[in-house]
């Protein structure tokens, strides 16, 4: 299910922002105030500078947003509990090993799943946040993989590299979408043409949307290759393949009880929504570990 959740929120956020602007350029017309430019040149500037925009102001915010949204509670060094200690410990080893700036904050959220992610602006502003799901069923050995996977998109710069791929792909979305519903409605002409106008830019942004989307997933399914790779190297390749089993192993257990996991096909590599899966198939990333020299960068 947390899968299906990703997938699907940063399929629609992004559909979100492209049809505000949408709203935003209308209304202005409306009432006499053109915001996009005309002239191909002009128009692709102004589109990349909103697609670019809109992106940047999301990574900017990601931590805060990650902290809110999944109910991330930040673990100071000296916390409480000695599990807690050594997990904050086992993340600034590998940040020291990743040659980070500085250690990524750790945090952790209530969540039966296992789970982890990182996020943040920068390779010196950043959250690595685990569930309580991973520290209850993963061993020290398999969460210290995890961690490198994790520590590794920190130091590849993932989140910037998804946010430059993602601003791009919208300003050729609001590009491609402006210029054949300003066709589309001088085709028609008169009082509709706005209306036809209109019509077609949100359409076009759903289906280019969609298919933006399907390239940033591709994308992020090879960082998450080098991510892997990056985890072997930090905490040792037989760790890694061990944490990846034994996520497999829970989610065997798991997916079966969550309908909407099992029906919606978020885990399988099969179908149409495979295209769409932010993260390859466990088995291709354990294959393509057990195939790498020990250190060799995937």
């Amino acid at each position: 299910m947390a899968i299906a959740k990703r997938v699907f929120l940063f399929f629609f956020v992004n559909i979100l922002i492209l049809l505000t602007l949408t709203v935003l350029m209308n209304v202005a017309a409306a009432f006499g105030f053109r915001i996009s430019p005309t002239g191909y040149g002009p128009l692709m500037a102004w589109a990349l500078a909103w697609g670019m925009g809109g992106s940047l102001i999301s990574l900017l915010m990601s931590k805060t947003i990650a902290k809110w949204s999944m109910g991330v509670k930040v673990i100071e060094p000296d916390a409480s509990t000695p599990e807690l200690r050594s997990l904050v410990a086992q993340v600034q080893s590998l940040a020291q090993r990743a040659g980070l700036p500085s250690t990524p904050e750790v945090g952790i959220y209530e969540s039966p799943e296992v789970n982890a992610f990182a996020t943040g602006p920068s390779k010196g502003n950043a959250l690595v946040a685990v569930s309580t799901g991973l520290l209850r069923r993963l061993s020290r050995d398999e969460r210290e993989a995890v961690l490198g996977h994790e520590i590794s998109h920190v130091a590849n710069g993932d989140m910037v590299t998804m946010t430059l791929l993602q601003g791009v792909v919208n300003a050729f979305v609001l590009f491609f979408a402006r210029v054949i519903a300003t066709l589309a409605g001088g085709a028609v002409g008169g009082r509709n043409r706005w209306v036809v106008e209109f019509v077609v830019m949100v359409t076009l942004q759903i289906a280019l949307g969609l298919l933006g989307t399907i390239v940033v997933s591709f994308y992020s399914r090879r960082r998450e290759f080098r991510a892997d790779a990056g985890g072997a190297t930090l905490a040792g390749r037989q760790k890694m393949i061990a944490a990846l089993q034994a996520l497999g192993r829970t989610r065997e257990l798991v997916a079966p009880a969550e309908g909407a996991f099992a029906a919606l096909k978020i885990a399988g590599p099969n179908g149409f929504a495979s295209f769409f899966m932010s993260h390859p198939p466990l088995e291709e990333r354990i294959a393509a570990l057990e195939r790498s020299a020990p250190g060799r960068t995937i």
